[in-house]
């Protein structure tokens, strides 16, 4: 199962201590108690609540009404296209994540919100990088399509790298590491996904190690392997089990012997 989050480089022009606040927190997995710093008043603060709170229902598939709550405010203060289309584009992503966890079947809602941003959001803009890399998600995880998945991240990749958006970085290298996987491409494996696990090991963003760590096991050889993903384990327990998805991915493999169901 592949997962991702709002975009966001972990740093804070002009250290700006709220939004300094906000990041820490949201790496920790603290995601509500990061929204609340933020004024819900404005476009710019409703929009970041509003992603926070939708980025929860990923990572914890709990935490859904807030979400639609602080996307509806998000959406009734936007003005300007491109603050609509982030508004549309966060739309989409929690309609993915609704269908993605099985909550309800959204991917014509999910389509349409994206089908929206990539109206209001015109190409270049900082936003389209998001937009793409949400469209390369409907793509490999709901409609089944590698190719079209492929082509998105790299659209995505490339404008992570052109507005200077690490974090966004990590996922376009991590998705199209899976994709390397499942072709066979070990190198290229590998290499996308040490790469996503460095940036986010340098941002220090805690709640997307653990995943990063898991999908590189799954491309190393023993003993690295089972060392990386003791390490997620650890990092797994000390968030209290989050991201909720990687406990499968994590489970131990039964002892010889023990049927499993």
């Amino acid at each position: 199962m592949a997962h991702t989050a709002m975009s966001g480089n972990g740093t804070t022009p002009g250290d700006d201590p709220l939004q300094t606040a906000v990041w820490r927190l949201r790496s920790r997995a603290c995601w509500a108690d990061a929204a609340a710093l933020l004024p819900p008043d404005a476009p710019a603060t409703a929009l970041q609540r509003a992603a926070l709170l939708v980025e929860r229902c990923l990572y914890t598939e709990r935490g859904w009404e807030d979400a639609e709550d602080a996307l509806r405010t998000a959406e009734a203060l936007a003005h300007g296209d491109e603050e609509r289309g982030a508004a549309a584009c966060e739309r989409g992503q929690l309609a993915y994540t609704a269908t993605l966890h099985g909550v309800r079947d959204r991917v014509d809602e999910a389509r349409a919100a994206l089908g929206r941003a990539a109206a209001l959001i015109p190409p270049g803009a900082p936003g389209r990088a998001l937009l793409d890399f949400r469209r390369g998600l409907i793509a490999e995880n709901l409609t089944r399509s590698p190719q079209a998945a492929r082509a998105a991240y790299r659209r995505a990749h490339a404008g992570a790298t052109a507005h200077a958006d690490p974090l966004l970085l990590s996922f376009t290298w991590r998705h199209l590491a899976g994709l390397a996987l499942r072709d066979g491409e070990l190198t290229e494996a590998r290499h996308g996904f040490a790469e996503s696990l460095r940036i986010r090991e340098e941002l220090g963003y805690l709640v997307g190690t653990a995943p990063a760590l898991a999908s590189l096991a799954d491309a190393e050889t023993e003993p690295e392997a089972s060392r990386l993903r003791e390490e997620a384990r650890r990092l797994f327990r000390l968030l209290g089990g989050v991201p909720t998805w990687l406990s499968r991915q994590l489970s131990p493999p039964a002892p010889p012997g023990v049927a499993t169901a």
